[in-house]
């Protein structure tokens, strides 16, 4: 059966944004870029796939699970088909329409779909983010795989944006780099 994974960098304080979406903090070189494109190269937004010169089969996910204000990162650099190498689903209460005819909308019932897509054949579904979203699936989620990049934010967007109930972890790897990069996996325990 497919898992939910929420893989997603933050900060050690735990934050996956600035206030304001930005996330420049974040850092983009080091001995872990190579490990995470070789790893998880269908995670890496189409633009960016060519820039790299990343045609890697997808190892990890076959579905990609973005919350509005994270698909609105790439839409205002003109960015309707993030992950076309993925299935895309876009949640949003407010939205009307999709973008982009291979991004599909999503307005209800987030758990449902989650749920449904768990059964299905193939690969594992990504929780791209953000918070909101995160926090709304937290009982689907079965692994987290945070990307925890060395800097304390203070304040910004959390890893969930709404309180989610105190919940076991189990961590099942690690790997901690020379410049402070720590890749975590987590079992969740529901």
């Amino acid at each position: 059966m497919r898992e939910l994974k929420y893989y997603v960098a933050c900060t050690v304080d735990r934050f996956i944004a600035r206030e304001d979406d930005s996330y420049d903090f974040f850092l983009m070189e080091g001995e872990q870029v190579a490990y995470l494109l070789e790893t998880f190269p269908e995670t890496i937004p189409a633009h960016f796939r060519d820039t790299l010169g990343i045609s890697a089969e997808n190892k990890c996910f076959d579905v990609v699970l973005m919350g509005r204000k994270t698909y609105e990162v790439g839409l205002k650099e003109g960015f309707t088909n993030p992950y076309p190498q993925m299935k895309q689903y876009l949640f949003s209460r407010t939205l009307k329409e999709s973008p982009d005819k291979n991004v599909e909308l999503v307005s209800t019932d987030a758990v449902a779909l989650v749920k449904e897509l768990k059964t299905q054949t193939g690969k594992d579904i990504w929780l791209c983010g953000g918070g909101d979203l995160a926090t709304t699936l937290f009982s689907e989620i079965d692994e987290m795989i945070l990307k925890v990049h060395p800097v304390l934010l203070g304040s910004g967007i959390p890893l969930f944006s709404g309180v989610v109930k105190q919940t076991e972890l189990e961590l099942t790897d690690s790997k901690i780099y020379n410049n402070g990069f720590m890749l975590l996996h987590y079992r969740v325990k529901h």
